[in-house]
């Protein structure tokens, strides 16, 4: 997780605290930020998020999750798993669509029937 942007109006200041709930909070918002890009429908953005590869790390200094938070955590990671599985379909089904409508605009032209009468 990256921490948040330095405020330089305050350079003396300590950066705001950071805790298991604020970190949750944050990933909650990308699963939900991600959820609203597929909702748009709009095939760039939807593959900016698949193009997303950086891991997260836990951050060390917060030490384990505490004990209340694991059931919100396990819910979170689950909603993440659907919402990634989604993204991946519906990459692969833009790329479906695009590749069918790259073959069906520069394929051969098909040939023309042609009919003579043979009575001339």
């Amino acid at each position: 997780m990256t921490s948040p942007p330095s405020d330089r109006r305050g350079e003396g200041q300590a950066p705001p605290p950071v805790n298991w709930t604020v970190v949750l909070d944050h990933l909650e918002g990308e699963v939900l930020a991600a959820e609203e890009t597929m909702a748009r429908g709009r095939a760039e953005e939807i593959a900016a998020w698949g193009r997303r590869s950086d891991d997260w790390i836990p951050p060390s200094v917060l030490g384990p999750l505490p004990y209340d938070l694991r059931e919100r955590a396990a819910r979170l990671l689950q909603h993440q798993l659907a919402v990634a599985e989604a993204l991946v379909e519906r990459i692969t089904q833009s790329q479906r669509q695009r590749d069918l409508a790259a073959r069906m605009s520069y394929g051969p032209a098909r040939p023309v029937a042609s009919y003579i009468d043979q009575a001339l």
